[in-house]
């Protein structure tokens, strides 16, 4: 994966050695030539809810070069939750013109841009896609993430989607065929100590076709399906109800049909997981439309940390969907459609 479409950029910035102080821990940790990168990747982050405030905080820190926030929304106090930049007197006022000083404040020297605008479609989404490194979008329906994945794989652009539904996240990305360093695990003395390893990523409607047939009863097992399947059944229903998410406990049964529909047609071995439990259905169902700060938090955390992996190409990324459950503090990693 090229990181940065050389006919759109112009000559890389080199880091100064006032930036290699303030980021001399993270040099340390993975490289000048990766911090190299994050210095000149623009990123695009698009909705500011919970999840997006936790990540935008993580790679601003990390001094990215440039970050667009898109969102058109303003500021609810359902909001002031999980959105630790809004503040009280914020209530009524455009998410990123309340959000743009104190993102500005973590780290000066990344520049801040914001549009006060919905996700973009058409030529607009395509110019906006075409002039970054990476696409982030979180808390969005699952047939806008696979419009935008569309969009993105057009300009040969890296995807991140994340988003939480009360007590549960997740994480997908599309990363294209990323390149990375990964650690020689052969144990030869004279083999080198890091090889470059390429991992080929699926667009997220091929992922969503993934069978779980070939899984041993322990690796399904072990991968938590009834997490995985509750998101895609939330994904559903949102498709057939205009965006919506469910609201109260009167939608319970729609939604436990759907997700058990869906792991039916997936094969999962019903030795492990036959039906979602009714008990996580109700729950997703009554929560799924609230933030919680610390789900957001684990979440954000975690998107956050895989965009600089990326960004650095010194680790493998997430491959390719993580789902976190709030309620045991357990999150695993499927590898939905990739070989």
């Amino acid at each position: 994966m090229s990181i940065a479409d050389d006919s759109l950029k112009s000559v890389p910035m080199q880091i100064t050695e006032d930036e290699a102080a303030v980021y001399d821990r993270q040099i340390r940790l993975w490289g000048l030539e990766a911090q190299q990168r994050m210095r000149n990747a623009t990123i695009v982050v698009m909705r500011l809810k919970g999840v997006a405030t936790e990540t935008i905080k993580n790679i601003v820190l990390a001094g990215i070069g440039r970050l667009i926030i898109v969102d058109d929304g303003a500021v609810t106090e359902e909001d002031l939750g999980a959105g630790f930049f809004f503040r009280d007197e914020d209530v009524g006022r455009k998410r990123v013109d309340a959000a743009k000083a104190r993102v500005e404040g973590l780290n000066p020297l990344v520049t801040v841009e914001t549009r006060s605008q919905s996700l973009l479609a058409g030529l607009e989404l395509d110019e906006l896609v075409r002039g970054v490194d990476l696409v982030c979008v979180t808390d969005w329906d699952r047939d806008g993430l696979i419009q935008l994945n569309d969009v993105c794989r057009k300009w040969k652009k890296p995807l991140y989607a994340g988003g939480t539904y009360g007590l549960l996240g997740y994480i997908f990305c599309d990363l294209l065929d990323h390149d990375y360093i990964a650690p020689d695990r052969t144990g030869t003395k004279d083999a080198p100590k890091d090889l470059k390893t390429t991992a080929s990523y699926p667009p997220l409607q091929a992922a969503l076709l993934h069978r779980w047939t070939a899984l041993t009863k322990r690796q399904t097992k072990e991968l938590k399906p009834a997490v995985v399947f509750a998101i895609l059944a939330l994904w559903e229903y949102q498709s057939s109800h205009n965006g919506e998410l469910p609201d109260g406990s009167h939608a319970a049964t729609e939604l436990q049909a759907r997700a058990n529909d869906l792991l039916a047609a997936a094969d999962v071995n019903k030795q492990v997981l036959a039906a979602v439990p009714l008990e996580m259905i109700e729950t997703v169902s009554t929560t799924a439309r609230h933030e919680f700060s610390p789900v957001c938090a684990v979440v954000g955390g975690m998107l956050a940390q895989d965009i600089l992996k990326a960004l650095a190409a010194r680790e493998a990324p997430i491959a390719n969907f993580f789902t976190f459950d709030g309620s045991s503090g357990a999150g695993t990693v499927c590898r939905l459609g990739m070989h």
